[in-house]
């Protein structure tokens, strides 16, 4: 990809803001050029911003140390400076909806780590290696709202990537789900910082992250679904249910997942091999923030773990074990992926390369 394109990062001073940066450091696409946060933040340069609460491992990347943040909610200032909008605001989700709207009405392309457009019939919710098709609908986005080169594409919760990729190579090769019954362990670092409060998960599990459950269960439909009359419509013949729980993992969701097929099930050598060799669109478009391999499968009994196995291939990887029949449904298995690498920051970047390397932006 020769002509690099310079990105701005609205929510910059966040947790996803900093990973943002930290992701984008040396990106042989991206260039980091712009930065907004709120008005209490704006006006200093970045390293004053976040003095004191950068939470990233390592140093704050040297290319963004001067940059004068901007108030994210003045878009004008963003003008000139950057050609597309990474979005993670931490916001209200009217304001949100509100924000990310005037920046595509101004002209940028907006990827959001946000929920707000998640449900939004034309807004494509793409997870790359399964429904890069999604993108399509932009242009029905545009010509709707009257745009030109501004859209708006979102990434999906974080916790239901450690499964999706998995279920979607079985599907590509034949084997559709009908019935999913998925338990999630989810890291700390979900909750952004502070988080959790530490007298209430030390020592403890708490069986309620609000919300989750709903976007379990509803967002893999939009996922799976189909482009048509310029929306998005969900795949409703897939049935799921969800239990969701905060654990005492920094970094990592872990997912339980039983399966039922539509149809008779496939073996489980069969499953392990379609796994092994499951390709997409990422890893043949040699996109930089894609795995080599999107699925990572585990011989031992007793992995995936969050400490051993979040970092596998750039914390981009989906990596899969404990694959064994089901007393129930067909199949039962563990999958885990990088919260916050492919389940936001990361995933939102690739998403990015994605569109660009698709002619979309």
């Amino acid at each position: 990809m020769a002509q690099r394109m310079n990105v701005g990062v609205i929510g910059a001073t966040g947790m996803v803001g900093q990973n943002y940066l930290r992701l984008l450091a040396n990106h042989p696409w991206f260039t980091v050029n712009y930065v907004a946060a709120s008005p209490q933040s704006a006006g200093k340069t970045y390293a004053q911003a976040v003095a004191g609460r950068w939470h990233m491992n390592g140093d704050i990347p040297d290319a963004v140390q001067q940059l004068v943040v901007g108030d994210a909610s003045d878009v004008a200032a963003a003008q000139g400076k950057c050609e597309l909008i990474f979005s993670a605001v931490s916001l209200d989700k009217k304001a949100v909806t509100a924000l990310e709207l005037a920046y595509a009405t101004a002209g940028f392309p907006v990827v959001s780590n946000n929920s707000a457009h998640r449900a939004t019939p034309d807004v494509p919710m793409v997870i790359p290696e399964i429904n890069p098709g999604h993108l399509d609908v932009i242009a029905d986005q545009r010509r709707a709202r009257g745009w030109t080169t501004g859209c708006i594409a979102v990434k999906s919760n974080c916790s239901i990537q450690s499964y999706m990729t998995p279920v979607w190579a079985l599907w590509q090769a034949g084997h559709k789900p009908r019935t999913m019954i998925i338990s999630t362990l989810q890291a700390l670092s979900g909750a952004g910082h502070p988080g959790v409060a530490s007298l209430d998960i030390q020592d403890n599990i708490v069986p309620l992250i609000k919300g989750e459950e709903e976007k379990t269960e509803i967002e893999p439909l939009k996922i799976f679904g189909r482009v048509e009359g310029g929306a998005i419509v969900n795949d409703a013949s897939i049935a799921i249910s969800a239990h969701c729980n905060r654990v005492a993992v920094v970094d990592g969701h872990t997912a339980c997942v039983s399966l039922q097929f539509d149809g008779a099930a496939p073996a489980l050598d069969e499953i392990v091999q379609i796994w092994r060799q499951f390709r997409a669109a990422p890893q043949e478009l040699d996109l930089p923030m894609a795995p080599q391999r999107p699925i990572i499968c585990r011989d031992e009994a007793d992995r995936p773990q969050p400490r051993k196995d979040r970092d596998a291939d750039k914390g981009m990887a989906v990596t899969v074990g404990r694959l064994r029949p089901c007393n129930v449904f067909d199949i039962r298995f563990v999958g885990l992926h990088h919260n916050t690498v492919r389940g936001a920051a990361g995933g939102a970047i690739l998403t990015a390369e994605l569109m660009k390397a698709r002619g979309v932006i």
